[in-house]
């Protein structure tokens, strides 16, 4: 029996057998050729090239119609990749230079493209290597004549095992019999990550080696709650996590019931519960998961994985279909938050050493104003169908966001005059991710209709924790008393000037957290889908004026680990039943 433990990044259990996928890499023949041999092997290149193409614009017609064309965009950069005229050349001069075969000459050639985007320490471009490797195995592959549809013909469940999940790899699977993915490396934001949590199966990832470890037919748990996975458990393992899955599934079960109730203390104070979400097809979820709208919609990924920049008309047509979908509730779209760890890979933006405190946000938006500007248009159009309101990432100052508001009042005057219908009365908001923000924010409130709290970001920038780096993820603490202390000032200021409140980090998917934060005083909670009944169960368990005092005594303690064992041994005594049950 082997225990390992990862990155958690889709909850719930799954037991079941593995499907080992592949390894980190072929391996790759390297024979020597003669002079006459290069034309043939030229030959077998391309054939190559024109059979991966259409592999994959049969793969993005397919996922384009199971899951949307937000999915389906990610195989332009494949696609892209199979056009560069620079690899291209440098294989072919690698066979007629070295006189070896396509396969060596190839594999020679990507490795130097891995090594180039390995120097750059950046999340986003490390998953535009994992692009580069999928679109290489897939060549390589049909070099080879190696079967891609291992996938494809499932005929039992399966938990598949792999060094990492490639697009293409989730793209082509049967669906039916996949019941949970463990990966070698990846995180909370990769693509293996957002594809489990829209199927809604556990998953971890990050396991260092464990594709290594382990053989297809091999029993394994999956605990994609805690991050934990057992290779050939034995019978005591089994059956107490036979028995974690029917709690689970039963937990809920009864949190679906709850769905159309509201979001409520027991002395009917109420709280807005919302999604966060960043692709259209996410909307079944938020809706099954009874939220009360979309909180933030990133719209950031409607700009990679693509060799252009999306036109307005594009992005209206995207922002509309959200809004419809969800009415009658509202939608709140965050406007344009590239850098930091993600790229958009036409504009050549130049290497920073720190991007997270670099050029990014809103302050790539007003040094880019024609790309403000077009997706400003895009949503004010878009307001007409619906209730949107718009939000400003990463708002640092006073100045930003009123450079902000105005180029936003250029976007209204030209849509005016162009006789362009939009909602004149769409409320705006500032995020606020910087502690600077939350110190100016009695000034910030007069400039805005709401607040909302990116406690991701203000927690990384005002503990200078970098909240992807594994070596100091101990000291990223949700509740570190200076966190609630610039979460109760901006919530303060903001009711002081008749602003409303949210927040929409992963802080407010905590139970025990979201009962601190309405306490505190916030009006709006916005999360993962997945994780808005068990909040919604919390809140409906307790009062106001409960929460409040919970609140009051944290804001008192002097370090994280105090606050969260007061939460817990406190909600214990008052609701100990439902506690044990969600922790």
């Amino acid at each position: 029996m082997i225990a390992m433990r990862g990155i958690p990044v889709s909850p719930g259990v799954a037991i079941g057998k593995i499907l080992l996928l592949h390894g980190e890499d072929l391996s790759v023949p390297r024979v020597t050729i003669s002079e006459d041999d290069v034309p043939r092997e030229i030959t077998r290149f391309e054939d190559a090239l024109t059979k991966t193409r259409a592999e994959l614009l049969g793969i993005r017609r397919k996922i384009s119609q199971e899951l949307g064309r937000e999915h389906s965009d990610i195989f332009n950069a494949h696609l892209l990749i199979l056009e560069d005229r620079t690899l291209i050349e440098d294989v072919i001069f690698r066979i007629k230079e070295d006189r070896v075969n396509t396969e060596s000459a190839f594999s020679g050639v990507i490795q130097k493209y891995f090594q180039a985007f390995s120097k750059i320490d950046d999340e986003y471009l490390r998953e535009r290597v994992a692009d580069i490797k999928d679109i290489s195995r897939r060549i390589l592959q049909n070099l080879m004549g190696h079967s891609k549809d291992i996938l494809v013909d499932l005929k039992d469940k399966v938990v598949v095992v792999s060094h990492d999940l490639s697009p293409s790899d989730t793209a082509t699977m049967n669906r039916e019999y996949v019941i949970a993915f463990v990966t070698d490396i990846g995180g909370p934001t990769s693509h293996t990550a957002i594809m489990a949590r829209s199927l809604e199966i556990p998953a971890v990832v990050g396991l260092e080696g464990i594709s290594r470890e382990v053989a297809t037919g091999d029993l394994i748990v999956v605990d994609g709650s805690r991050g934990i996975v057992v290779v050939n458990p034995d019978e005591e393992t089994v059956r107490r996590y036979r028995l974690e899955a029917r709690k689970y599934v039963e937990l809920n079960r009864e949190l679906d019931r709850l769905k159309d109730l509201k979001a409520e203390t027991l002395d009917h104070h109420g709280v807005d519960l919302s999604a966060n979400i960043e692709f259209p097809d996410e909307i079944p979820s938020v809706i099954a998961h009874g939220a009360a709208g979309i909180g933030l919609y990133r719209t950031e990924y409607f700009y990679l994985n693509r060799g252009d920049l999306p036109t307005e008309d594009e992005q209206f047509q995207a922002y509309r279909k959200v809004v419809e979908d969800i009415y009658p509730n509202s939608v709140i779209v965050r406007t344009l938050d590239l850098g930091g760890d993600k790229f958009l890979s036409s504009l050549e933006l130049p290497y920073e050493m720190n991007p997270f405190l670099g050029w990014r946000a809103i302050r790539f938006c007003l040094a880019r104003v024609d790309i403000f500007k077009t997706q400003l248009r895009a949503i004010l159009r878009a307001s007409k169908y619906g209730k949107l309101k718009i939000m400003y990432p990463m708002i640092c100052n006073l100045e930003e966001l009123q450079q902000a508001n105005q180029i936003l009042l250029e976007a209204k005057e030209e849509l005016s005059k162009e006789n362009i219908p939009f909602d004149g009365n769409m409320e705006v908001g500032a995020m606020i991710e910087i502690p600077s923000a939350a110190l100016v924010s009695n000034a910030l409130a007069k400039e805005v209709n709401f607040f909302s709290i990116g406690t991701n970001d203000l927690i990384q920038y005002a503990l200078a924790v970098d909240r992807v780096n594994e070596k100091i993820a101990y000291l990223y603490e949700p509740a570190h008393p200076a966190i609630l202390h610039l979460i109760k000032m901006v919530i303060d200021n903001g009711h002081a000037n008749g602003v409303w409140v949210g927040t929409c980090g992963e802080m407010g998917g905590d139970p025990l957290l979201a009962i601190l934060l309405v306490g505190l005083g916030i009006d709006e909670i916005s999360t993962s889908p997945l994780v808005l009944p068990k909040v919604k169960k919390v809140i409906r368990a307790i009062t106001l004026t409960q929460a409040q005092e919970l609140a009051n005594e944290a804001m008192k303690l002097n370090t994280g680990h105090q606050i969260k064992k007061y939460l817990t041994e406190r909600l214990k005594e008052m609701i100990p039943e439902l506690i044990e049950n969600l922790s």
